[in-house]
C-alpha cells in the first residue's frame, strides 16, 4: 500500500510538474499576444493618427486651391484692362477736343489712333476680328441677317458685313452679321412641263 501511495504521489507530482509546464506555457503564450497585441494598438493609433494628419492637410489643400482659383478669377484681367486704360484716356481727350469744336479734322484722326489702340489691346489678348467680305458664307462664323441678289451670278457669298465679327483664340466670340449674295435665277428655269 505504502508503494501504491508512493506510485500515486508520484503520479501527483508528475501531473503537478506537467499542469506547471502546461501553465508555465499558457503564460508564456498569453505574455506573446499580449505584447502582439500592444504593437498592434500603437501600430494602429500611429495609423489612424497618420489618416487624421493626412485628411487635415488635404482640407487645408482645398481650401488653398479655392482661395487661389478665386483670386486668379479676380485678377485675371487685369492685364487686358491695363491694356485698355491709355485707350480709355485717349477718348476721354478726344471727347474733350470734340466737345470744343475745333479741330474736326484732329479729332478724327485721334479717333483712329485710339481705334489702333484698342485693336492692337484686343490682338494682345488674343482676339483676332473674322474676315467676312467677299468670302464664301460660312454658317461657323457668319450669321446672315439679309439676302441681296448678286449681279454677278455668284451665290451665297457675304456682300456686306452689317457688323463685325471676332475669334478669341481661334473659338468665335461673336459671329459676323453679314448680307449675303442669292444668285439671280432667270424665271424661266421654273417652268413646270405638263
Amino acid at each position: 500500500m505504502e508503494r501504491e501511495r508512493e506510485e500515486v504521489e508520484t503520479m501527483k507530482d508528475e501531473a503537478q510538474g506537467e499542469a506547471g509546464a502546461d501553465a508555465t506555457g499558457l503564460e508564456a503564450t498569453v505574455g506573446r499576444l499580449q505584447a502582439d497585441l500592444r504593437e498592434r494598438t500603437a501600430e494602429v493609433e500611429a495609423l489612424n493618427d497618420r489618416l487624421l494628419r493626412l485628411h487635415a492637410e488635404f482640407e487645408n489643400y482645398k481650401k488653398r486651391v479655392a482661395r487661389e482659383r478665386g483670386e486668379f478669377v479676380k485678377f485675371a484681367t487685369e492685364g487686358l484692362i491695363l491694356e485698355f486704360l491709355p485707350v480709355l484716356d485717349n477718348l476721354e481727350r478726344a471727347v474733350a477736343i470734340a466737345r470744343l469744336g475745333v479741330d474736326r479734322q484732329g479729332v478724327a484722326e485721334g479717333l483712329e489712333i485710339i481705334l489702333r489702340l484698342f485693336q492692337t489691346a484686343l490682338e494682345k489678348a488674343g482676339v483676332k476680328a473674322i474676315e467676312a467680305l467677299e468670302r464664301q458664307f460660312d454658317p461657323n462664323f457668319h450669321q446672315a441677317v439679309a439676302q441681296e441678289e448678286s449681279t454677278d451670278g455668284r451665290d451665297n457669298f457675304v456682300v456686306e458685313e452689317i457688323q463685325r465679327g471676332y475669334l478669341l483664340e481661334g473659338r468665335v466670340l461673336r459671329p459676323s452679321m453679314v448680307k449675303v449674295s442669292k444668285a439671280n435665277v432667270p424665271s424661266s428655269e421654273f417652268r413646270v412641263s405638263g
